[in-house]
């Protein structure tokens, strides 16, 4: 379930021809492409969107694409949305969606220009695609290339977000009884921090940000790798200084999860970024006026090592992520 492998998909992508106005092309790795028009730098993403809350479908539909223009430095500007669903389906289903995702742009000052909508046999629940898009300059332009040895690692939000907003409201009772009813239902009330488009814009804005990447699937362990792949550099992690938020720890506890799969639960809304050393205190300030903040929690450096220090003592870091969301939300 999920993203196909990194060699699966390199081979899926090989018969794409190369073109000299498509400057970022699909690349395992990288949530967005990029081509040339009329000397601005377009950058272009598409997302699934299925087996979200039925309140939130739209928002999410949204937020999903736009969140991955946001980290390539652009703001998103226009959508486009397919929404297909069982025969059976009822035109409100639909128009609920689409007020959902018409009011989730309008907050973003995003435009939706166009779409499609159908009921299909052989679809056994809705399903949504949406294709955002937005402009930047080429020199203001982020990819997950762009870090480079001695800038720091800064996480935004706490890992494992998406899968703990879900598991509390999905698994209600067990929530309850694990994190407390209070902190349960705080979590059920933070849904809109699965996007990344208001910290990524104004990281942006700083000038002193080469890299950036959302934690979605795979979470902490495959954004991270996937920067450092992409940048041909390697890290250092300080476990002890990410933000992992004490439900988290209860969670990995009663589902008996290795620290190699807290570190890669999904976490949509989290997002890592590569910050020049002379921007991070800028970075932070920046940072502080959100709500969950954001912190230095490594460093980029020379060659291929990965290590993350652990208990006083360093250890590889993992090269695969073992994702536990569908493991902990498909359980009763």
């Amino acid at each position: 379930m999920g993203k196909l492998p990194d060699k699966e998909l390199e081979a899926l992508l090989s018969c794409i021809k190369k073109d000299a106005r498509v400057i970022v092309p699909p690349t395992v790795g990288y949530d967005s492409g990029v081509h040339v028009l009329d000397n601005k730098c377009v950058v272009v993403s598409t997302d699934p969107c299925m087996g979200v809350p039925a309140d939130w479908f739209g928002w999410f539909l949204i937020h999903y694409a736009a969140s991955d223009v946001a980290v390539f430095g652009a703001k998103p500007q226009f959508a486009a949305i397919n929404l297909l669903a069982p025969r059976d389906t009822k035109v409100a289903a639909f128009e609920k969606v689409m007020k959902q995702a018409c009011k989730a742009a309008d907050e973003l000052d995003m435009v939706i220009i166009t779409g499609h909508t159908g009921t299909y046999d052989g679809i056994s629940t809705l399903v949504g695609t949406c294709t955002a898009y937005g402009t930047t300059r080429q020199n203001d332009l982020i990819t997950p290339a762009g870090a480079k040895p001695g800038d720091y690692l800064v996480c935004v939000k706490p890992l494992g977000l998406e899968t703990l907003i879900n598991f509390a409201l999905t698994k209600k009772e067990l929530a309850s009884t694990l994190f407390g009813h209070k902190q349960a239902e705080s979590l059920t009330n933070i849904v809109n921090m699965q996007t990344c488009v208001n910290e990524a814009l104004a990281l942006a804005k700083t000038g002193g940000v080469p890299a950036m990447h959302d934690a979605t699937e795979g979470g902490f362990v495959a954004a991270l790798n996937e920067i450092a792949n992409a940048s041909n550099v390697g890290f250092y992690v300080d476990f002890a200084e990410l933000p992992i938020l004490p439900e988290l720890k209860k969670l990995a506890k009663h589902f008996k999860l290795s620290w190699q799969q807290v570190l890669a639960a999904s976490s949509t809304g989290t997002m890592l970024a590569a910050v020049s050393p002379s921007k991070r205190e800028k970075t932070i300030e920046t940072l502080s006026k959100f709500q969950f903040g954001g912190k230095v929690v490594g460093v980029f450096v020379e060659g291929k090592r990965r290590r993350i220090r652990m208990d006083g003592e360093e250890v590889d870091f993992p090269e695969a992520a073992d994702d536990p969301y569908a493991e902990i939300l498909g359980q009763q």
